[in-house]
C-alpha cells in the first residue's frame, strides 16, 4: 500500500534537540520510506487506516533527540481512553483499539531506524551521538 500521508509536524522552539535537522529528514523520505516499509507488514485493514488517518494519528508521531538519553526517540500517539463515547471509535471493539495502538508503535519504530539511517547516511551520526558507541558494528 503506497504512503498516502505526508509528515507534518510543527517546530516547537529551540528546546527541542535537533527537531529541525529531525523534519528535514522526514520531509525528505525518512517519512514516507518507514511507512511503506511498515505497511508491507501491518495488521491494519484498510478501514482501521482511513480511522487512524481520520483521528490524525499519524501526525502525531513525535520523533525527537532526548539529551537525557542522547538517543533519537519518538512518541506514539493512542486512541482516546474515552474511546466507546466518541462516534469515530464508538463501534471498536477493545482488542481493535490495542491493535491500533500496537501498529502505532510499530510504525514509530520502522520511521525512527529509518531516521537512524538517514542521520549516518547525511554525517549527522556524530552530532546526534549516533555510531559504534552507541550502536556496535552496522555493516551492510
Amino acid at each position: 500500500m503506497p504512503c498516502e500521508f505526508e509528515w507534518q509536524e510543527e517546530t516547537l522552539g529551540s528546546e527541542d534537540f535537533y527537531r529541525e535537522d529531525l523534519e528535514d529528514l522526514l520531509q525528505e523520505g525518512a517519512w514516507k520510506e518507514g511507512f511503506n516499509e511498515w505497511a508491507e507488514y501491518t495488521n491494519l485493514e484498510e478501514e482501521h487506516l482511513r480511522l487512524v488517518s481520520e483521528l490524525d494519528l499519524f501526525h502525531a508521531l513525535d520523533f525527537y533527540w532526548d539529551p537525557t538519553e542522547d538517543r533519537l526517540r519518538f512518541d506514539a500517539p493512542r486512541i482516546s481512553d474515552d474511546w466507546r463515547e466518541r462516534d469515530a471509535t464508538a463501534s471498536l471493539e477493545s482488542s481493535t483499539v490495542s491493535m491500533i495502538d500496537g501498529e502505532l508503535d510499530d510504525l514509530g519504530r520502522a520511521v525512527q531506524e529509518v531516521l537512524e539511517d538517514y542521520l549516518e547516511r547525511n554525517g549527522y551520526g556524530s552530532d546526534f551521538g549516533l555510531g559504534e558507541e552507541t550502536y556496535g558494528d552496522r555493516e551492510e
